[in-house]
């Protein structure tokens, strides 16, 4: 894969974060060219959990350079987070596992319900952004209401989000249960191509497999067992306690889901730089080991 027109890609989104954070985008350019970009053919090891086949055309990062990527995006960084995208970067996925344990799948999801409840959750969750100085996101309602294939063990949903200006975007998110937790799949994309880029990161979720000995049906007598099940997962898991109690003093763990709404109002200016770019103005300087 071009590791240049990848970078030409990530190169506009450090335009969409780094106008308002008034950052050096050279500086970050070189930077993004250092981070280990794994490319295809290959697998991507997403921590002792699982893994996942890189498609052509498509690049992984492993947890430390995940973690300097967010860090490069404005975001606090993140440890136990992986990384995988198009040669485009017309959208991203990233990866975390939660060590809960085994989540029983027999639960019914009622999406009216769950809704109110992360509406309930904007406030404190705001909060905790305004500390980070971040700028507010609100919950809007359904894109794509929770479902669960039990075939797959996977439980998706599509968010709708809008911040300060009214401008919407959209949080698509798969936790894929496993043997001891649940791996939590965070697709970032626009809302003008969501339903096209969900179908594309629905296709790489394909070569998406937990390891020997950590998939849901290696499950055993004696293993953890979740203390929450399916309707816990949309509302951010061990965050479901504290949303009812309104306790959301430390967001912790459960951070992501709040971020990656950040991600996406950046993904708007993203796509207008990026069509910009495509008529000629020339891109960063080509990656390690690319002329």
């Amino acid at each position: 894969m071009p590791i240049a027109r990848f970078l030409l890609g990530i190169f506009l989104l450090v335009l969409a974060f780094t106008a308002q954070a008034q950052r050096d985008p050279e500086q970050i350019i070189q930077e993004l060219q250092k981070l280990a970009w794994q490319r295809a053919p290959g697998e991507g090891a997403i921590g002792a959990k699982a893994k996942i086949r890189i498609p052509d055309g498509h690049a992984f990062l492993d947890e430390r350079n995940t973690r300097r990527f967010l860090e490069l995006m404005g975001n606090p960084p993140r440890d136990g987070h992986y990384l995988i995208a198009p040669a485009t970067l017309d959208w991203f996925a990233v990866f975390s596992f939660d060590p809960v344990g085994y989540v029983k799948d027999d639960e019914k999801i009622d999406a009216d319900e769950l809704l109110e409840s992360l509406k309930k959750g904007d406030g404190p969750g705001n909060e905790e952004r305004k500390r980070l100085g971040m700028a507010p996101i609100y919950t809007d309602g359904w894109h794509v209401p929770p479902h669960y294939d039990s075939g797959t063990k996977r439980l998706e949903w599509g968010m709708r989000l809008r911040d300060d200006s009214g401008a919407r975007h959209v949080n698509y998110t798969s936790r894929l249960l496993g043997r001891s937790g649940v791996m939590s799949a965070v697709l970032v994309s626009s809302p003008q191509t969501l339903n096209q880029d969900m179908q594309a990161f629905n296709s790489a979720l394909g070569g998406y497999q937990f390891i020997a000995g950590e998939k849901y049906a290696e499950f055993k007598s004696g293993d953890k067992i979740a203390e929450y099940g399916l309707a816990a997962l949309v509302v951010g898991g061990a965050a479901a306690a504290a949303a009812k109690a309104g306790l959301f003093k430390s967001l912790g763990k459960f951070l992501w889901v709040i971020i990656g709404g950040a991600l996406m109002g950046g993904w708007a200016l993203l796509k207008r730089f990026f069509g910009r770019r495509r008529e000629g103005t020339p891109g960063p300087p080509p990656g390690p080991g690319q002329q």
